[in-house]
Formats: C-alpha cells, structure tokens, sequence
C-alpha cells in the first residue's frame, strides 16, 4: 500500500507540475519565481537533512558535480519550461518534455556507448509524435514558435543533466546531493533573473493570489514532497515500477490542463500523445530488458 501510495504521489504531484507553472507564470516572473521555488527548498531541505543529523560537508569536486547537475536540469531545464509555458499550453509542453528519454539514448550513442538499433527506431518513433504535436500547431500559428524553441531547448538541458549525474562526482547521500542542486540551479536563475532585468521591472502589485499559490504548490509539493516520494520509491520498489513515471506524468499535465484552464485536446495532441508515450514505453522496456540481461551475464558466467 506505501508503494502504490508513493508512486501514485509521483504521478500527480509532478506531472500537475506544468499546470501550477502555467499559472504561476500568468503574473510571476518566469526566471525569478523558478530561482525563489529552487533556492527555498534548498534551504528548507538542507534544514530538515540537519536536523536528522545528516552531514552537508562535501568535497569540492562533489560541489562542483552537484552544481553541473543543478544547473542543466533545474535552472536550464525547469528555468526553460517555466520560459516556454508563458506561450505553449502546460499539457503540450508536458508532452514535448516527455521526449527526454529519446535524448539520453541520443546523448549515449554521441558518448560512444553501442545503442541497438531497436532503441535507435525508439528515438524516431519519439521524434515523430514530438513533431505531429509541434508542427502543425506552428504552421498553423497555435503555438509560438520560440516557446516551442524554448522548450525543446529545455528538454535537450534537462537530458543531459540526466545522462551525465552518474558520470559526475556528487555527494554519496542522495538528498544531499539533490539540496546542492536545487541552491546552485535556484542561484543560476535568480542571477539570470537579474541579467534580463525580471528584478528592475518587479511590481508586486501585478501578482495574483494564484499565482503565488502555485509557487507556494510547487516549492512544497513539486520540489520536496514529489521528490522525496521518488527517492523513497527507488529505495523500496523495482526500478521497472518507478520508470512508469515518465509517461503517466505527461498524461496526467494533459487532463489537468484541459479540466482546469480549459486547454484544448485535438486530435493532434491525442496523436502525438500516442505516439511519444509509446516510443517512451517501449525505450524504458528495452533499457531494462538490457540492465537484466547485462546483470544475468557475470552471474551464468560465475556459474559456469
């Protein structure tokens, strides 16, 4: 019951995620509001970690690989989709994000690693539903095009801070880990906020209650209970379970966007939807069918 719990916490506290940034960013600066949510719950985590006695001393190059991580998926990444969402409707942009496991297989084969060519047909099967979403609703005017650019942008950002977190040295304790990242993203984009000039134009008086509801949603649920419910799932249940996170979570942006700011469905969403969630579900299967494989090798080897 904790499990399912848990996972189904996963499910609708991050993919209702796009639904709170497409309101927040109606009266809240897009770059600024996304540095307050990161460096907050930075703070709040670090404070909770303390008082469990968790120990926040890290190396430099710990530092360092924390703060590359936090960089490319919260403040390029999140920073991105909070840019992108003032234009694109927060189900669609749920969708094109959901195009990031197609890009770490991309990134991988870029690394040098061997991809078969059935995760290879993956990526295009993706690639297509991402451009059955995109191209006619940018041909059409529907969707500006930078905020479609902005979010492909962040999605190519947010898989490559994926692809490389292992591949960097980073605190041992996941949480810890994770805090370092939300204050180095959190200070990125509060910094960046003030290169475009968010901070000189702020005018409190323009912000809604919603708005600043949402912010409030995403800094408690979205960066701290979502997040502490997935490194609970990782440590309690089959990786193979979690993973179904990555298409349930667009699907449940979609359904929310559509009941709650009447975002519109087409025919094409639903296509393109089809599709990416089937490209996603079937790279996901196969990467796990070769993490069994690779896994049952050395121990038939042993055997022998």
């Amino acid at each position: 019951m904790a499990i399912w719990t848990a996972l189904g916490t996963v499910y609708v506290v991050w993919g209702s995620t796009y639904l709170a940034i497409a309101i927040a960013v109606q009266t809240l600066p897009p770059l600024l509001s996304a540095g307050i949510r990161f460096l907050a719950a930075g703070v709040i985590l670090c404070a909770w970690l303390v008082l469990r006695g968790a120990n926040l001393r890290v190396s430099a190059r710990e530092l360092r690989g924390a703060a590359v991580v936090g960089f490319l998926l919260l403040a390029s990444g999140n920073g991105m989709v909070m840019l992108g969402e003032r234009t694109v409707p927060s189900g669609l942009s749920a969708l094109i994000v959901a195009s990031v496991p197609l890009w770490i297989v991309v990134y991988r084969r870029v690394g040098g690693e061997s991809i078969g060519r059935d995760l290879l047909a993956g990526v295009l099967l993706g690639l297509v539903g991402v451009a059955i979403l995109v191209v006619p609703g940018g041909l059409s005017g529907a969707i500006a095009p930078t905020g479609a650019l902005i979010l492909f942008i962040a999605t190519l950002s947010w898989a490559l801070g994926t692809f490389l977190s292992p591949r960097l040295g980073q605190p041992r304790n996941v949480l810890v880990a994770t805090a370092y990242q939300m204050l180095a993203g959190g200070a990125a984009l509060t910094i960046g906020a003030a290169i475009v000039g968010e901070a000189s134009r702020l005018d409190p008086s323009t912000f809604s209650l919603r708005s600043i509801v949402a912010l409030l949603y995403l800094i408690a649920f979205g960066s701290l209970v979502g997040f502490t419910a997935y490194t609970w799932l990782l440590q309690h249940a089959p990786i193979s379970l979690v993973s179904t996170y990555a298409y349930v979570n667009p699907v449940v942006a979609v359904v929310l966007g559509a009941v709650v700011l009447s975002e519109p469905v087409t025919p094409t969403t639903i296509a393109g939807a089809a599709v990416i969630v089937a490209a996603v579900a079937f790279i996901v299967t196969r990467q796990r069918a070769g993490a069994r494989h690779a896994i049952r090798e050395p121990l038939a080897d042993a055997a022998k």
